[in-house]
């Protein structure tokens, strides 16, 4: 029995060396930044629009201000408060090589949260990033740092935390490190898809194969191609035991028994991040919000420390049917397999490629009548027969120009012209705007002039027109003008007809005041600017919007 008990032991310390210490992470350095029990909304490398998900999401149970501590000793680093990413957040750098980042925070604590108000009063702006030297906030593993919350781009309460190598600001798993969080479930395997090859993952596109769970193992039909170059892709979650969709963390993909390919999340740049259009199905992503993961390489996928092995094409030389194996883990080494065969049954037409098609690595200029599109070497990840074509648009000041597709991710930024249907005006000019619409959403940004011709840069495909805005931004107070404010702060909600409010200003009988930017809204918290029983007070508020118009309003109000 004795024996027995020490194999046991040897065996499972053989495996958390392997799994943990593979890259010489320390384990058990970093405790958990809450004082309650890590349970995961998000993990490091889920897929998210536009970019690798960097860190961990720990749920909160949908509170607010709970206290956040120090996962180990060292000093505040840097601090950022910003309307989207990350809201408000600290960064604590170790002495053993790391940084940590806390983020979606509400509040720092006192000391800092005194010098960062000061430092805006001081600049007049609400937005800061600010470093630090070693000796000005030093903390002690768990000490209080900040109060959680949902501030920035979050969608409700929780933390948002990273481990970052410290000299090359990577990112790193954090579940590397050796955080105590409970997890026998295996990955589910919910969809399995083959592309044709020959041309690009985006013609014709993926095809669904269905997949069943027989026992421990998921399987599927013997699946009939019809090219003879293809790769596969998979749709699959890590579920933990907390219910949550994660991340799959470790993926391979063998033929006949012969592995062609894997990929492993362990580490990840910001400046790499949005290599992740390269690594899923992005028209499946935006169209139909499902997250299917490329089991292949496309050309213009550069993500270091992803991928490993060949590049995951499949070439089949005959008519023979061949075994498909794909085996994924989560870092606890949960394990799910899943087997197919795949036989080529005849070869249909591939798509062919004309003058307007864009190929990675390879720099490309598309033009119209009135447009023209720049497309660095680095734009996309896959081949592209790239539609480009003008409609007349009753609302515009040009033509609408179509883009291809909203569906085709682009990696960079690309430069854009478009020449008016009318002659403007320098003052005309000076009001146009470049709206690109892809779907969901839209980006509208301040139009540069080349001579006839207004520019603007943008890293999303869709549709863009030029438009004049000569109306104005106004804020609308939450209180009653002149009436007395009982609570603890003012709220205004700002509008626009045409893009955004890109510059606020507030200012209390003469005197600049901190209004914080939620979403949509400006809010002030009452300080010792305005203290309770001051009396009557004029609000001063100058709004600008993305064509530069300008107005000002002011409101009354007591406290």
């Amino acid at each position: 029995m004795k024996a027995f008990s020490r194999l046991t032991f040897l065996f499972c310390f053989v495996s958390y060396f392997t799994i943990f210490a593979q890259n010489n992470y320390p384990q058990n350095y970093f405790r958990n930044p809450l004082n309650i029990s890590i349970n995961l909304a998000a993990n490091f490398g889920a897929v998210r629009s536009n970019h690798f998900h960097m860190g961990l999401d720990i749920r909160t149970n949908s509170q607010e201000n709970l206290p956040v501590v120090a996962a180990a000793e060292g000093y505040v680093s840097r601090i950022k408060v910003e309307r989207y990413g990350f809201g408000n957040a600290v960064y604590v750098t170790h002495p053993n090589g790391y940084t940590t980042v806390y983020a979606h925070l509400n509040k720092y604590f006192d000391k800092l949260d005194e010098f960062v108000k000061e430092q805006q009063y001081k600049d007049e702006k609400w937005e800061q990033d600010i470093t630090f030297s070693p000796n000005q906030f030093p903390v002690t593993k768990g000490q209080l740092i900040a109060l959680s919350g949902n501030t920035g781009g979050s969608a409700g309460p929780h933390l948002h935390f990273e481990i970052r190598d410290t000299k090359t600001e990577e990112c790193l798993n954090p579940l590397l490190f050796g955080f105590n969080i409970p997890d026998n479930i295996a990955p589910i395997i919910s969809g399995l898809y083959w592309y044709d090859r020959r041309f690009s993952t985006y013609e014709p596109g993926a095809n669904g194969i269905a997949v069943k769970k027989a026992g421990s193992v998921y399987t599927s039909n013997v699946t009939q191609v019809n090219s003879p170059q293809i790769s596969f892709a998979i749709k699959a979650v890590d579920k933990a035991n907390q219910g949550f969709n994660l991340g799959i963390y470790d993926a391979e993909l063998l033929m006949d028994g012969k592995l062609i390919y894997s990929f492993k999340i362990d580490k990840v740049h910001y400046d790499d991040t949005r290599y992740i259009n390269g690594c899923v199905d992005y028209t499946k992503f935006v169209k139909d919000k499902m997250s299917i993961q490329h089991l292949s390489n496309l050309q213009g996928m550069k993500l270091p420390n992803y991928s490993s092995g060949s590049d995951g094409m499949i070439n089949l030389q005959d008519n023979e049917i061949h075994n498909i194996e794909i085996i994924l883990k989560d870092v606890n080494g949960n394990t799910s397999r899943l087997t197919t065969k795949v036989q080529l049954s005849q070869t249909s037409n591939k798509v062919s490629s004309n003058d307007k098609t864009v190929i990675p690595n390879e720099a490309k200029t598309i033009k119209t009548e009135n447009a023209e599109i720049n497309l660095s070497k680095n734009a996309v990840y896959d081949a592209v027969n790239f539609n480009m074509y003008e409609k007349p648009d009753a609302e515009a000041v040009s033509n609408a120009i179509v883009l291809n597709s909203p569906y085709i991710p682009i990696h960079d930024n690309y430069n854009l012209k478009i020449k008016p249907n009318k002659k403007l005006s320098n003052e005309e000019k000076d009001k146009t705007v470049i709206e690109l619409n892809y779907g969901n959403d839209k980006n509208i940004i301040k139009a540069n002039w080349s001579g006839d011709r207004a520019e603007a840069q943008f890293n999303r495909l869709g549709t863009a027109r030029l438009l004049l805005d000569n109306s104005s931004p106004s804020v609308s107070p939450s209180w009653k003008e002149g009436s007395l404010v009982n609570g603890n702060s003012l709220r205004l909600k700002g509008t626009t007809k045409i893009g955004d409010i890109e510059s606020f200003r507030a200012e209390i009988d003469g005197k600049w005041l901190r209004f914080s930017r939620v979403k949509d809204d400006f809010v002030y918290v009452f300080d010792e600017r305005c203290p309770k029983g001051s009396g009557s007070h004029t609000l001063k508020v100058t709004t600008v919007n993305t064509a530069g118009n300008e107005n000002t309003q002011t409101f009354s109000f007591s406290r």
